[in-house]
C-alpha cells in the first residue's frame, strides 16, 4: 500500500505562485508513475503534470510553461511549482501514484487551490 499526503494549497491572487507537495509513504518502491491531477467544480478530473513510468515528464497544454513538476527521491516527494496562476487554475489538486502491474492507482486526499482577487 502507498499513502499520499498533499500540502500547499491556498488562496492566491492571479499572477501569483504556489508550490504543492506530495509525500509518499509505505511501499514506495512499487511506484512506476507519480504526478498531479486537478478537478474543478462540475468538471472531470484532468491530468496536470506527471512523471511517467519511463521517467519523462508530461504536462497538460494549459499549464505548459507555467507549472513545473519535480521530485526528491530521497524524501519520496513530488512537487508542483505553479507560477503565473490564473482563475481557471482554481481546483482541488490531487496527487496520484501508479503501479503498472498489477495495475493499481493510489490518490491523495486533495488540496484546494483558489486563484482569485
Amino acid at each position: 500500500q502507498v499513502q499520499l499526503v498533499e500540502s500547499g494549497g491556498d488562496l492566491v491572487q492571479p499572477g501569483g505562485s504556489l508550490r504543492l507537495s506530495c509525500a509518499a509513504a509505505g511501499s514506495t518502491s512499487v511506484i512506476n508513475a507519480m504526478g498531479w491531477y486537478r478537478q474543478a467544480p462540475g468538471k472531470e478530473r484532468d491530468l496536470v503534470a506527471t512523471f511517467t513510468s519511463i521517467g519523462t515528464t508530461l504536462y497538460a497544454e494549459s499549464v505548459k510553461g507555467r507549472f513545473t513538476i519535480s521530485r526528491d527521491n530521497l524524501k519520496n516527494t513530488v512537487y508542483l511549482q505553479m507560477n503565473s496562476l490564473k482563475p481557471e487554475d482554481t481546483a482541488v489538486y490531487y496527487c496520484y501514484a501508479d503501479r503498472l502491474w498489477p495495475r493499481v492507482s493510489w490518490w491523495g486526499q486533495g488540496t484546494q487551490v483558489t486563484v482569485s482577487s
